[in-house]
């Protein structure tokens, strides 16, 4: 599976280190939309991801504009707390994008206006405002490599070497 994980003006660099590091271990690339809250050298960012740097395949993007041009033929799926359909009730294909707004503010109105249909929530208990960005990313990371078989990821290390 072709996975892409979108991050539009991210604020916080520990959340974005922590994706990246959920990047690194799924195979999905990461896609940043300026302008960032921190510097892509912040210590804090760098820590999140530890030592996953090198398996991760990242890009930057001027706005999100850029991004639609750079991949026309995209499946986009925006993750927010106002849309209808549940993150499990939709299909993700070989190649999907998961965009998710910034920490402060979310994905902007006018975007999520445009594509309703495509508007993807995870579901929480009444008051609740929102999950931290980092777990809402692994949590929709991991549905749409569940529904795609975990295709591109491997068990890891012997794990005939337990005999539970």
């Amino acid at each position: 599976m072709d996975l892409n994980i979108v991050l539009v003006e991210p604020e916080i660099p520990q959340n974005t280190g922590n994706i990246a590091r959920t990047c690194a271990a799924t195979g999905a690339k990461l896609h940043l939309i300026k302008p960032l809250g921190f510097s892509i050298d912040d210590r804090y960012l760098k820590r999140a991801g530890l030592d996953y740097w090198h398996l991760l395949d990242v890009r930057y993007y001027e706005n999100i504009e850029e991004l639609f041009r750079t991949y026309p033929e995209g499946s986009f799926f925006y993750v927010t707390t106002k849309a209808l359909h549940l993150y499990s009730d939709v299909t993700y294909g070989k190649s999907s994008f998961l965009v998710f707004g910034k920490e402060t503010a979310g994905l902007p109105e006018e975007l999520l206006k445009d594509h309703k249909e495509q508007c993807v929530r995870i579901p929480m208990v009444e008051g609740a405002r929102s999950l931290n960005l980092s777990n809402s990313v692994s949590i929709m990371a991991y549905e749409a490599l569940r529904q795609n078989g975990f295709q591109s990821l491997k068990m890891q290390g012997n794990l005939t070497k337990y005999k539970w």
